[in-house]
């Protein structure tokens, strides 16, 4: 039997476990902070309701100690947000985890590059690894001892990094239904958020301070003013991908390949389809500008799609735009570098070049 160490206990990682365990593989737990974990451990179980049904699973260990939860695991699966990705490659590398398999769900856009640059910067070999383009789940936790899942994916992007076949094919074996791609710049550039988010995030940002996010983000703040520049975005993104080889789908039929969307209707516009999405329908908007809405999507969305679009030579003004618009706000002088072609181990290369290295032809 396949063991599984789930790096993460927050919405994801909680919503990974009920399925992986009911789907007869074992799983290990572990999570940084020992209070996100303390109400599982005290429950001895993770608690469930949603589309996988509702009941309760039990993980071989839950541990905040990153060793512990790696032994007898036979790959690690990573559910956790984005702007952890960097600390936790440093933490692996400095325990020596070089043979095991990890996937990253999602790595978001770029996380399996900054992963493996990491690991080089830490000179450690990198381990097998592959990123998938979303999050498997749509899942909540309103309480910490419960996960409530409102959609599974049905179909999700996964590629390897630098060539890999190792940690792609342990992803498709947890998720059968993960089409593979043919490198880590098309599941980058397949990440919804990157579209979804980042248009609403600024066009609200006020009713979002106002409110405290009293309102649903993807039905009320779904206007379509919000889904025109949401278009504009998505062409930008397609154009990019194109420049890389990649023919993507817009985002619309992702999101309907993926199960957020309910509707493949031509004549509907985007905005519409998403209002009627049931996964995030009851979903609420941001609580502030410091929502991980904002410091994911725009530090380690929007960011490291401008530089793969700065070395293609791809204009992206839509894109830049938002991103300028973020960076102005309150508080934000202090917000994360994000994550940069230094980063993501691109800094100074060309199209080719990073196509070579995604690849593992440099």
């Amino acid at each position: 039997m396949t063991t599984i160490a789930i790096l993460g206990a927050g919405a994801g990682g909680a919503a990974a476990a009920t399925e992986l365990i009911q789907n007869g593989f074992k799983v290990r737990i572990w999570n940084r902070s020992a209070a996100t974990l303390r109400a599982f451990v005290e429950n001895g179980c993770v608690k469930y309701e949603g589309v996988l049904g509702e009941g309760s699973v039990v993980p071989d260990i839950f541990s905040d100690n990153l060793e512990e939860v790696l032994k007898n695991a036979d790959g690690l699966l990573v559910c956790m947000p984005t702007l952890a990705h960097g600390a936790l490659a440093r933490a692996l590398a400095a325990l020596g985890q070089s043979s095991l398999p990890v996937v990253l769900n999602p790595g978001h856009t770029g996380g399996a590059m900054e992963f493996h640059e990491t690991y080089l910067g830490e000179g450690v070999k990198p381990p097998p690894l592959a990123e998938f383009s979303t999050l498997t789940y749509v899942a909540r936790k309103y309480s910490p001892e419960k996960v409530i899942i409102t959609g599974v994916a049905k179909q999700v992007r996964v590629a390897g990094m630098a060539g890999d076949t190792i940690a792609t094919e342990l992803a498709r074996s947890l998720y059968p239904h993960a089409v593979k791609c043919e490198d880590v710049i098309a599941t980058s550039l397949s990440n919804v958020n990157l579209v979804l988010h980042p248009p609403g995030c600024v066009l609200a940002a006020a009713w979002i301070e106002a409110t405290g996010g009293e309102f649903t983000f993807y039905v009320e703040g779904m206007t379509d003013g919000v889904g025109c520049l949401i278009q504009q975005l998505d062409d930008e993104r397609r154009m990019l991908a194109s420049a890389f080889g990649h023919q993507l789908p817009a985002l619309d039929d992702e999101m309907y390949a993926i199960g957020t969307i309910d509707e493949a209707d031509t004549r509907i516009s985007v905005s519409e389809k998403i209002r009627r999405g049931r996964a995030n329908r009851n979903i609420k908007a941001p609580t502030s500008l410091q929502h991980r809405y904002y410091l994911e999507d725009f530090w380690y969305g929007l960011t490291p799609f401008i530089e793969l679009a700065t070395a293609a030579g791809v204009a992206v003004p839509t894109a830049s735009s938002l991103m300028t618009i973020a960076a102005a706000m309150k508080g934000w002088s202090r917000s994360p570098l994000g994550r940069t072609a230094q980063r993501m181990g691109i800094q100074g290369l060309g199209k080719k070049e990073i196509i070579g290295l995604v690849r593992g032809e440099k």
